[in-house]
């Protein structure tokens, strides 16, 4: 049984180590099969670590804020190891601050973080990624530099630039003289820069209050257990992971860093208890068991598809009838006994599908272990909800910023209300009002999301004109984001204020549900709608090649399309998908899941389209870190084809 560690007493993040090292000792903390080296380290020497760190920042003079200061500031540009970790927490140790961002990030963007955070140090990924930069860097800028790798350094003039080993071994030199300061709830912990799809990227300055919140209120959401192993593979710099992470170890818990590459392995190998993910990872697992039985003789398919549509139904009446369902919100009792009375009818052939077919498909996909699994970063599709609700994968949902450190709201075990992003943390608000007069709404009612608690950052980094706009006079942060509060409290997103479609008819156009209700087609791999100020929606579609290719063999059609689209299409492939017999399946397709969604009207149509011949992907600019569409790139990219699309 689970016995959460309580931190509500502490000040610092980096306290929770010294605590945990004494709690846990030797439980696996960091795992790291895939860097190189391979790392595994005990809660014991995690700390060990920080320690080292943190010394070794002291001993090149990095030292303590004074009062009326804010700490002094080092940049952080790294990717997903235990050495960022450490790195992260030994500057926190130090009583400094981090301005974090991805290696592979635009060195021009890179270099804007050095200069505008102010930092005295840069700690980076690798040599590549210093010498990236190392030219354009301003002289008498830096007082250090410190690569995470052990590769040998070039010479450095002007101020010491160590590697990992190097720096580690002054750390430990210096641990007799280090001088923990006095870090207070209210200091700075960490600067993390937005993406900046137009401008500059702004700083968010989070608190140790801020982050502190998170970790002492995740427990009533998620109650891990000493040694329960978690899957990583988001940027453990932004905001959402990071801030998971460090709840999940505080409790005890064996992170194992994984990757697109490896995780479907990892899975297996490593059986996970928890995972922190967004939509897009669960789109290609999802995507990924739906190739699975597509290679299945036909009988099989149509028994599996069988039991899903059976357990879609007892799911729906289970929700009804626990007054659970986003599309029945407020059922009388004669409603929900006649729904508990569908559930228990379905009810055992739902047993049945899961002795015979879903267990199999989870232990496979994911290790068949997973407790829970945490959705974020975006809206998660119904119907991924519900299959994964089917195989008996509990998802949790929570919704936030960066500037709230980032979780407002999430769903819980006990209230798990699919469709909506869950109830408020604790100590959080949430309102809804009006975009144009602010005026507050009541439930159910559609409007702007405001929110105010003690995780709302503390502004924009020398950005207060920036700062003013976000947060009003008595606390409250624009979220930017369109939604209602549903009378149990919970919050249900119905669109991104900024991404809302406007038609000529004078129809607004929410483009997230409808583009989620498409993606439940095998053949749309992904999709953003298009149609701001035209007659109609829309579509820019990456198209599932392998679902198309099964298709045109059962259509006797010869199409050549590859499995995915990690490598450029052919002249003649790209024909191949403006054949009609494909054109007619997709424009059908589009038809369907959106005329199925629930609240379905006619301007949700999409009239027109285009399949893509590449992915949005991280590499090409299409999609942030955490995997979402940047819909101002795409727009940007495929301008020429949008306005021939409507012409």
């Amino acid at each position: 049984m689970s016995v959460l560690v309580d931190y509500s007493t502490i000040q610092s993040i980096p306290e929770i180590w010294r605590i945990a090292a004494d709690r846990f000792g030797d439980t696996p903390a960091l795992d790291a099969p895939h860097n190189q080296p391979k790392i595994r380290w005990t809660y014991r020497e995690l700390y060990e670590q920080i320690q080292c760190f943190a010394a070794g920042l002291q001993a090149l003079g990095v030292s303590p804020k004074r009062d009326g200061e804010l700490p002094p500031r080092l940049s952080l540009f790294a990717d997903n190891s235990p050495r960022w970790f450490v790195a992260d927490q030994g500057m926190m140790w130090a009583g400094a601050a981090n301005a974090v961002r991805s290696a592979v990030a635009d060195p021009e963007e890179l270099l804007f973080i050095l200069s505008h955070s102010d930092s005295q140090g840069l700690v980076v990924e690798n040599l590549a990624t210093w010498n990236r930069l190392a030219a354009q860097i301003p002289p008498d800028t830096l007082r250090f530099g410190v690569l995470l790798t052990d590769e040998p350094v070039p010479d450095s003039p002007g101020f010491p630039l160590l590697n990992f080993g190097q720096f580690m071994e002054k750390g430990r030199s210096a641990l007799g003289m280090f001088q923990a300061p006095a870090i207070q709830r209210e200091d700075l912990a960490t600067l993390i820069y937005t993406s900046g799809t137009t401008g500059k990227p702004k700083g968010v300055m989070l608190s140790h209050r801020n982050l502190l919140h998170q970790i002492c209120n995740a427990g009533m959401v998620v109650k891990p257990e000493v040694g329960d192993r978690v899957l990583s593979i988001l940027p453990t710099w932004h905001s959402y992971e990071r801030t998971v992470e460090y709840f999940l170890l505080s409790q005890g818990c064996t992170q194992i860093y994984t990757n697109i590459r490896q995780i479907k392995k990892d899975f297996a190998t490593y059986a996970p208890q928890y995972m922190v993910s967004v939509p897009r990872i669960w789109e290609s697992i999802y995507e990924g068991i739906q190739q699975e039985l597509r290679k299945q003789p036909a009988k099989k398919q149509n028994l599996v598809q069988g039991f899903l549509n059976l357990s879609e139904g007892y799911l729906k009446a289970k929700r009804t009838a626990l007054n659970l369902n986003l599309d029945h919100l407020r059922p009388t009792l004669l409603q929900r006994g006649l729904a508990w009375l569908q559930a228990a009818l379905r009810w055992p052939g739902h047993a049945l599908a899961t002795v015979l077919v879903y267990k199999t498909i989870a232990q496979k996909a994911t290790g068949g272990k997973l407790k829970q699994v945490i959705s974020g970063g975006g809206s998660l599709a119904r119907h991924l909800d519900l299959f994964f609700e089917a195989i008996g994968v509990e998802l949790l949902v929570g919704y936030g910023l960066t500037e709230t450190a980032p979780i407002l709201t999430v769903r819980r075990s006990e209230h798990n209300l699919r469709g909506s992003a869950g109830l408020p943390l604790a100590q959080t608000e949430i309102k809804i009002v009006h975009p144009e007069t602010r005026q507050p709404l009541g439930l159910e009612e559609r409007g702007l999301v405001l929110a105010r608690g003690p995780q709302i950052m503390q502004g924009y980094f020398k950005n207060p004109e920036a700062t003013a706009k976000a947060i009003d006079s008595e606390g409250w942060f624009d979220t930017g984001d369109l939604g209602m509060v549903v009378p149990q409290g919970d919050l249900v997103l119905t669109g991104r204020a900024k991404d809302t479609i406007v038609l000529t008819n004078g129809e607004n156009i929410e483009p997230q549900p409808i583009e989620d209700a498409c993606l439940r087609s095998p053949y749309v791999d992904q999709i953003m709608l298009v149609g701001q100020d035209q007659k109609s929606l829309g579509a820019l579609i990456v198209p599932n090649c392998a679902a198309l290719q099964q298709w045109a063999s059962s259509q006797n059609l010869s199409l050549d399309l590859p499995e995915d689209l990690s490598e450029p299409l052919s002249p003649a492939q790209r024909l191949a998908l403006e054949t009609p017999q494909v054109q007619d399946l997709i424009r059908q397709e589009l038809a369907r899941q959106v005329k199925d969604r629930p609240s379905y009207r006619a301007d949700d149509r999409i009239t027109v389209f285009r399949l893509l011949p590449e992915p949005f992907s991280m590499v090409n600019g299409m999609m942030t870190q955490t995997l979402k569409i940047r819909r101002p790139v795409v727009t940007e990219r495929y301008q020429a084809m949008i306005d021939e699309m409507f012409s």
